[in-house]
This record gives structure tokens, C-alpha cells and sequence, in this order.
């Protein structure tokens, strides 16, 4: 059985990964590229309540819900603010949570540190090599770790996943660069827990604003090259926001004025979003994906970070009861259905969002004829989603 796990990767899939393992028995030491940590760094996310359901099952809910404000419900507008439709959380599902990612960070790296969990950083893995008895990877820095199996939690640009699968696809652009900012004192009402999304004239925006008038808010931009994170931050924060202004200068939602408002050093220049297809291979051998690396929705799904969670407890739950070949196959049994359909019903948003001036028109008219069609009740299947952590997993 399992005894020693490497997890690559310490965004939020391998932290949550590694203190289900340590919960299953198993040691897991975790590594990640960057020489730093993310503390500090990255913009806001959602965590849906099946995401907060399977942090309960390995202690976490209550370490993260102080840090997540209740999102009720999105009101979908067209450029001049009027109401296209309204998608609220169906009867009886809790809201959504919005959280910062570094905020998250900051949680889960405390209290894996607490666990006595190894978060060990500046190492970049470059090859695995497997035996009869283990795996051992191989960091850019010339040292290496060995242990029972190697847990790919990397990302949407995982280099575990070529490991597997050297033929694996790569994630596609969707045609738009992402910013996101914090807004201290806009002088707005607040939204009641809901967050308004506007399809822009040139840009898609999207915001809420709470009972003591701060505010978040995000934009995707259509941009025709795709820009890397590290790419898009070499651009001034102050030439950015200036863009961002003008591109909502047509609109008639608070874009320009949140925006506005904007400290250049409040800036989340977040760059790309893509969209992952569907990956063949989760396993071979004893290295297996979890998170991201194997299945990453539109990040318009608002589900991503929620989906990485559960995979994250399913893996471990798995590895707790079977030989590692067995608990690989079964994980992709009880994780890829579910993830597939999630994605398949979230994977359009981006491409109207990149939309053009026509394509627009007829994404608000579909989506005034959609939100009168489907009823919340029937998205239910995708939040109420527990993991039963105490059965146990047969082949």
C-alpha cells in the first residue's frame, strides 16, 4: 500500500492533496517551482459549496469560510446595465463564496505548517524515473525525491501531465486576458450579495460591491495574442488600468468608475485565460494528475478551484484503501464523469465573452431566452456533491 506521496505543485490542489493524505495515512511532502510563495499573490475566486464540502472533510471549512464573502447570485446585464437574466443558487444550496487567492493561500499553507507538512519551494521538476519500489523526481536544481507514488498537482500547464503522456494536449487560448482589483471605497450601494456581469461593448465586466461600500471587480478583455502573467505585468499597471477605462467608455455600467477608483499597486494582472481539453491519460505507472493538470473548466465556471478540491480528497481516500494502480484507476472512475460534465456545461461562457459587436447582440438575446428557460433546481446535481470519506473504496 501507499505510504509516501510526492505532490508537485503547491497552489491550492497540493496542499489540500497533501493533508488528505496525511488524513489517509500517508506522508506527502510537497513541491513547488516558484522560489517563493504565493502569498500575496493571484485575484479572486469562487468556492462553490461542493468546494466548501469537501474542505470539511479534511478540517478545512472553518479555517476558510472567515475569509470568503457570500456570493447569492449573478445578474447578467448588456452594456447598458439592463437586467438580461439572473442565475441565483438553487433551493436549499448555500451561496457561492468569493475568496482571494492569496488569502486562500495564506490558510492552507498555515495550516498544512501546523500539520507538519514539508512545502518545499524553488524546486522546478524536470523528469521522473520510476522503479519497482517508487518514484523519484528530479528538480532543476539538481536534487531529486523518491517516495511511493508522484502526485501531479501543477496546473493548467503541467509538466507531470507530459510525463504521463508525452502526446497530452496543451491548454487553448480563449481569446482573453484577465484583470481583477479591489476597490476600498467606491461610494456605491452595496449589490445584496449579488455580483452583476455586463457584457461590454469591448470588454466583459463583472463586480460586487458590500455593506461597507468596498468593492471587487473583474475584466476579461479580448486580446488577439495571448500574454503569460509574466508577460502581461511588464506592461505599467497605470497604462493597463488606462486601457481598461477606455474600453468601457461606451458603457453605461460602473466600469469606468470602479476602474477608476483603482490603485495601480491594487492591480491583479492575471494574463491568459484558457480553456484545458479534454486530457486522455490521468495516470501511468505510480504519477497521477489531480486538479488543473487533469481537468480544468472555463474559469467562468466558477467551479475550478471547487473541482481541484474534491479530486484532491477522492485521490486520497483512494490511495487510503488500494494498491496504487487500483486507487488510480478508481479516482478517474469516480472523478472524470463528474468533471467532464461540468465542463461540457460551463465551456461556452469564454467564447461569448470574446464575442464581437454582433456576436454580443446575440449572446444577450440567447441569454434572456435562456434564463427564463432553466430553472436553478436543475444545476443543483453540480453543488450538492459530498464525499464520503468514511466508505470505503472498492476496485
Amino acid at each position: 500500500m501507499t505510504r509516501t506521496a510526492l505532490v508537485i505543485g503547491g497552489g491550492i490542489a497540493g496542499p489540500v492533496a497533501a493533508m488528505a493524505l496525511q488524513l489517509a495515512g500517508i506522508q506527502a511532502t510537497v513541491y513547488e517551482a516558484y522560489s517563493g510563495s504565493a502569498v500575496g499573490v493571484g485575484a479572486g475566486l469562487s468556492l462553490a459549496p461542493n468546494g466548501m464540502d469537501a474542505l470539511d472533510v479534511v478540517g478545512l471549512r472553518e479555517l476558510v469560510a472567515p475569509i470568503g464573502t457570500p456570493m447569492t447570485g449573478i445578474e447578467m446585464q448588456d452594456w447598458k446595465g439592463r437586467r438580461l437574466g439572473e442565475f441565483g443558487n438553487p433551493p436549499g444550496v448555500p451561496p457561492m463564496q468569493l475568496v482571494w487567492r492569496a488569502d486562500l493561500y495564506r490558510v492552507l499553507y498555515a495550516e498544512a505548517a501546523r500539520r507538519g507538512i514539508d512545502i518545499e519551494h524553488g524546486k522546478r521538476l524536470v523528469s521522473a524515473t520510476e522503479s519497482a519500489d517508487g518514484v523519484t523526481a528530479h528538480f532543476a536544481d539538481g536534487s531529486s525525491a523518491t517516495a511511493d507514488v508522484l502526485i501531479g498537482a501543477d496546473g493548467i500547464h503541467s509538466t507531470v501531465r507530459g510525463l504521463i503522456d508525452p502526446g497530452a494536449p496543451d491548454p487553448d487560448y480563449a481569446g482573453l486576458i484577465s484583470f481583477g482589483a479591489r476597490v476600498r471605497d467606491c461610494g456605491l450601494p452595496s449589490t445584496g450579495g449579488t455580483m452583476p456581469m455586463s457584457f461590454g461593448k469591448r470588454a466583459f465586466f463583472g463586480y460586487q460591491v458590500y455593506d461597507d461600500a468596498s468593492a471587487l471587480w473583474f475584466v476579461n478583455l479580448p486580446h488577439d495574442e495571448p500574454l503569460s502573467q509574466t508577460e502581461a505585468q511588464r506592461t505599467p499597471s497605470a497604462d493597463w488600468l488606462a486601457l481598461l477605462r477606455s474600453s468601457f467608455a461606451a458603457d453605461r455600467t460602473p466600469a469606468q468608475r470602479l476602474i477608476g477608483l483603482t490603485d495601480p499597486r491594487e492591480l491583479m494582472v492575471v494574463g491568459s485565460m484558457e480553456n484545458m481539453p479534454r486530457v486522455p491519460r490521468w495516470s501511468r505507472g505510480r504519477m497521477v494528475l489531480v486538479g488543473d493538470a487533469a481537468h480544468a473548466p472555463s474559469s467562468s465556471s466558477g467551479q475550478g478551484a471547487s473541482l481541484s478540491i474534491e479530486s484532491a480528497v477522492e485521490l486520497a481516500r483512494c490511495l487510503r484503501d488500494l494498491p496504487h494502480a487500483q486507487a488510480f484507476a478508481a479516482y478517474e472512475g469516480l472523478r472524470r464523469p463528474r468533471a467532464e460534465k461540468i465542463i461540457a456545461a460551463t465551456t461556452r461562457k469564454n467564447s461569448a465573452k470574446a464575442a464581437g459587436p454582433v456576436g454580443r447582440v446575440v449572446n444577450a438575446w440567447a441569454l434572456r431566452v435562456f434564463s427564463r428557460l432553466v430553472k436553478p433546481e436543475k444545476l443543483a446535481w453540480m453543488f450538492q456533491h459530498r464525499i464520503d470519506w468514511n466508505a470505503r473504496v472498492t476496485p
